[in-house]
């Protein structure tokens, strides 16, 4: 962002540069995202990271869907540079707070004659533990599908908006809000859901919520039922979400946590492009009510895996680990 601030500052800011500089943060997003997972165990007690992590994802919600699209659009009416300089300013501060955090929060030191192992064998280690457990595996491959639908979601709904259901700024504003305040809502409740309906049925929530989201498109036009469907989709993102980590937390060691993060992230960010392009394929080749359907049609069956593998009694072998 420093660089980006420069160029700006000097009149040098190019597609080249901004490409590069979005790589880079990119890259950064993920090993941050990563780290902070797997730092969690080290720092929360066992019976506080439910909602540890509620707060995690609603201050991810609040930050995404709120107020950065809303302080980001301020501050490029002031200027690029004063943006740009504004988030380089952000993300030190950002740094600076990681300083509030007391302990050492690091997985066991390896033994003085252990083997070094390559970060390629380590990332390779980090899948086969994931693959190696079945309930891991389920909900792994099921988050692929749950976050190539969002891909989807995010790719088509601006023209699906604009061409179909003949929105403004204003109207399309409130279908995007509509699934912030559902991810908020979720992190929210997401405590006393779980202790209503328990960790499965809340998780189980988000494929129905998931399937509403690009159901409703599919079938009606009608913006209040658009936006209710992205709000239950944003609501269901949120509960998967924290009991996912907090399941994770459970039985993944901490030595393993980091390498298991990656590799998990790989089966969502890596699905998320892909959902975009198809979408866009299905929505050429048929139209955008059928592309929306196809991939309601796809989180429809994610349900018999769930439910055939991600038992009551493996959760609780979960707990008990």
């Amino acid at each position: 962002t420093v660089l980006l601030t420069a160029s700006a500052a000097g009149g040098g800011l190019t597609l080249g540069v901004l490409l590069g500089a979005g790589a880079v943060l990119g890259v950064a997003d993920v090993l941050a995202s990563t780290a902070a997972s797997a730092l969690v165990p080290a720092a929360v007690p066992a019976e506080r990271r439910e909602g540890a992590n509620a707060w995690m994802v609603g201050a991810e919600t609040v930050g995404q869907e709120f107020a950065g699209p809303f302080v980001g659009g301020l501050l490029l009416a002031a200027g690029t540079g004063f943006a740009l300089g504004a988030t380089s300013v952000a993300y030190a501060l950002a740094a600076l707070s990681l300083f509030l955090l007391v302990g050492r929060f690091r997985a066991p030191a390896p033994a003085p004659d252990a083997v070094a192992v390559p970060v390629n064998a380590r990332i390779a280690e980090g899948m086969r533990f994931l693959w190696r457990d079945r309930v891991l595996r389920t909900l792994s491959l099921i988050v692929a599908v749950l976050a190539a639908v969002w891909g989807a979601w995010l790719a088509l709904m601006p023209l699906y908006a604009q061409r179909d259901m003949a929105l403004g700024p204003r109207e399309y504003g409130i279908v995007l809000s509509a699934l912030g305040v559902g991810g908020l809502v979720g992190a929210a409740v997401v405590t006393r859901v779980n202790r209503l309906l328990g960790a499965r049925w809340a998780m189980f929530a988000d494929l129905v919520g998931t399937a509403l989201m690009v159901a409703l498109p599919a079938l009606t036009t009608d913006i209040r039922a658009v936006a209710a469907g992205a709000f239950l989709g944003g609501m269901g993102g949120t509960l998967w979400t924290v009991n996912a980590r907090t399941l994770t937390q459970r039985v993944v060691p901490d030595e393993m946590l980091g390498r298991y993060s990656a590799a998990a992230r790989l089966f969502s960010f890596g699905a998320m492009p892909l959902g975009a392009a198809l979408v866009g394929l299905l929505a050429e080749w048929g139209g955008t009510r059928l592309a929306f359907g196809v991939f309601a049609v796809a989180v429809a069956v994610t349900p018999v895996p769930f439910l055939r593998h991600v038992t009551p009694s493996a959760l609780r072998a979960f707990r008990a680990r």
